[in-house]
C-alpha cells in the first residue's frame, strides 16, 4: 500500500476530494448491483426452465427408427406434457415396461382396432387408408387378439415404419396414464 499523497513513481498527489470518494463508492456499488442483478436474472432463468422441463415439456432423442421417414434414431423430440384431448394422428411419446416409444395414434377409446392378415389396418370394420405411411401393418405374432376394442382411457399406437416396430401391436393397448405427451416438435439430428 502507497503512503498516502505518493503515487507509484513517487510523485506527490493530492488526496481525493469528498466528492471524488464519493463518486468512486458509486460507482462500485453500481458495479455490484449489476451483478447481483445479472445472477438474479440467471437464477430466475434457470428455475422457469427447470420448472417447464419438470412439468410442461419434455425433452427426448428418438429411440431408434421405427418413425421413419418423418423421425429419425437421434432426433430430438420435444413433447408437451400437458394435453388431455387426444386424437388420431397425433404422435406422442408412451411408456410402456419401464421404456419409451414414439407412435402415432390410430385409435382412441371405444374404437374397434384390427390387424388382418392381409397386412391392412381396419378401425371400426373400415379399411385405413393412410395416404403419408410407406408400409403395409403386419400381424405380430404377440399376444394381442384382433378384433380388439379399447376401454375408453386407451389409445392403439402404430409406428410409421410398420415393419418389425415395437408399438401396440407388439405391447397391446396403451392406457392414457402411460401416454408421456404429444410430439410437438422434431430437432433433426443432423442440424445439432
Amino acid at each position: 500500500m502507497l503512503p498516502v499523497g505518493k503515487s507509484k513513481r513517487g510523485a506527490p498527489t493530492t488526496p481525493p476530494t469528498p466528492l471524488e470518494v464519493i463518486r468512486l463508492r458509486r460507482r462500485r456499488l453500481m458495479d455490484r448491483a449489476s451483478i447481483v442483478g445479472f445472477f438474479s436474472r440467471l437464477l430466475f432463468l434457470v428455475l422457469m426452465l427447470v420448472i417447464l422441463f419438470a412439468g410442461v415439456f419434455g425433452v427426448m432423442p428418438a429411440p431408434n427408427d421405427d418413425m421413419s421417414p418423418r423421425i429419425s434414431a437421434g432426433d430430438l423430440l420435444l413433447y408437451y406434457r400437458l394435453t388431455e384431448d387426444w386424437i388420431t394422428g397425433d404422435v406422442v411419446v408412451v411408456e410402456q415396461a419401464g421404456n419409451r416409444y414414439v407412435g402415432r395414434i390410430v385409435a382412441r377409446g371405444g374404437d374397434t382396432v384390427e390387424v388382418t392378415e392381409q397386412a391392412t389396418l381396419k378401425v371400426n370394420g373400415s379399411t385405413v387408408i393412410e395416404s403419408n405411411i410407406y408400409y403395409s401393418t403386419p400381424l405380430y405374432d404377440s399376444g394381442v387378439t384382433y378384433p380388439l376394442t379399447l376401454a375408453q382411457d386407451e389409445i392403439f399406437v402404430l409406428c410409421d415404419y410398420r415393419e418389425g416396430a415395437k408399438d401396440s401391436r407388439y405391447y397391446g393397448p396403451v392406457n392414457i396414464q402411460d401416454v408421456l405427451g404429444k410430439v410437438i416438435t422434431v430437432v433433426r439430428r443432423s442440424g445439432l
